[in-house]
């Protein structure tokens, strides 16, 4: 056994000897997706610059903007939409994840005011039931799957391939503001949130629309908002909010995986989870069996911004077992050449093994396969 990792490390070695900086920034850029403040681009825009340049993962977009929310960020129309997502990837040199945050209700970039069909929120959908056919009376069946299918193909015809849902998050907690509050669990029950949440997965997955399940390990027994600043979870976390990324593994359903900003002192005494080696790393991958793609949630909230730096967050989740930084420029403007060549130099000076980034490009990869 020894010498089977002392091989593999001699040959992550030789590999990464021979990759110059120029590729090794691709490799990083292939670990990030971004926010950009345009609604239409051309050849010339700095994100398609920026995508070429890097090789970036991909973009989120949002529908206004975080401090001016009366003005269009990225969509306004369908048909706009349209146009923007088409010029993203037929002006990229590469495929790209084209991703928002589409839960339904009160979290939609895709808004009914846009000219978008309108969705309930994942309590609403949870709610429906169908008593006048015997045979499909339970809750989870056919209203689900009908709303879920049109959503999917709305992204579909408007050029997402990647949506930021559905939340696993266990409605535990009744002070909770930003799931619970928000309407964005299916339910307490982790039987009944897998159920809905795998409809959901499988009717994107038709139409060719990527899956993200968060917020890993739990966001739904917090009480703070992990956008303005520290959530501890320590106290209010139980093991059963991982029900359902476990019998999703099982079910071998899930495309990736997105991080919560919270802390839990039972999983880890310094770190919250997106930071969390102990958390992505040793209970996710290790004791959970996880092998796909984590990415993390907005690296720009104030859980994240306020206490750690640039260079202590990137170093942190990349060598937890983060595989995609998450940088949505609603909270922050963050310099893309900056990020870039912070994570460069803590590669090359080892704080971040290659073998970190060689690994997180293997599993974006399988993305598109």
């Amino acid at each position: 056994m020894r010498v089977i990792f002392l091989l593999i490390f001699i040959n992550f070695s030789i590999f990464a000897s021979n990759i110059n900086d120029t590729e090794l920034k691709k490799m990083i850029g292939q670990m990030i997706i971004v926010g950009f403040p345009n609604e239409k681009v051309d050849k010339n825009s700095e994100i398609i610059k920026q995508i070429n340049k890097y090789n970036l993962s991909g973009v989120i977009l949002f529908d206004i903007f975080y401090n001016d929310r009366e003005k269009n960020k990225n969509i306004s129309s369908p048909k706009q939409l349209q146009l923007l997502t088409s010029s993203l990837k037929s002006l990229s040199n590469h495929p790209i994840l084209i991703s928002v945050d589409q839960e339904g209700g009160k979290v939609a970039r895709l808004k009914s005011k846009y000219g978008f069909d309108e969705f309930l929120s994942a309590k609403g959908v949870s709610e429906l039931s169908i008593p006048h056919v015997p045979e499909r009376s339970d809750k989870y069946s056919w209203g689900a799957k009908n709303s879920y299918r049109d959503m999917s193909k709305m992204l579909q015809e408007n050029g997402i391939n990647c949506n930021f849902a559905p939340v696993v998050d266990l409605e535990v907690n009744p002070k909770n503001k930003v799931i619970v509050g928000l309407e964005r669990s299916f339910g307490s029950s982790s039987e009944e949130v897998t159920k809905y949440a795998k409809i959901l997965i499988d009717e994107q997955k038709v139409a060719g629309v990527i899956s993200v399940l968060k917020h890993f390990p739990g966001h739904g027994s917090s009480i703070g908002d992990s956008h303005l600043g520290f959530v501890d979870i320590s106290d209010t976390w139980s093991e059963k909010e991982l029900e359902p990324y476990k019998q999703l593994i099982k079910q071998n359903s899930i495309d990736m995986i997105m991080t919560a900003h919270v802390f839990n002192s039972h999983l880890d005494k310094k770190y919250p989870a997106t930071l969390s080696h102990n958390v992505n790393t040793k209970l996710l991958r290790q004791k959970m069996g996880y092998k796909g793609v984590i990415v993390s949630d907005d690296l720009q909230m104030k859980a994240i911004s306020k206490h750690f730096t640039l260079k202590e967050t990137v170093t942190l989740a990349i060598n937890s077992g983060v595989d995609i930084l998450l940088f949505g420029n609603q909270l922050g403007n963050q310099n893309l050449d900056e990020l870039i060549e912070t994570i460069l130099e803590q590669v090359k000076n080892g704080s971040i093994p290659h073998a970190k980034i060689i690994e997180a490009n293997r599993r974006i990869k399988k993305l598109y396969e």
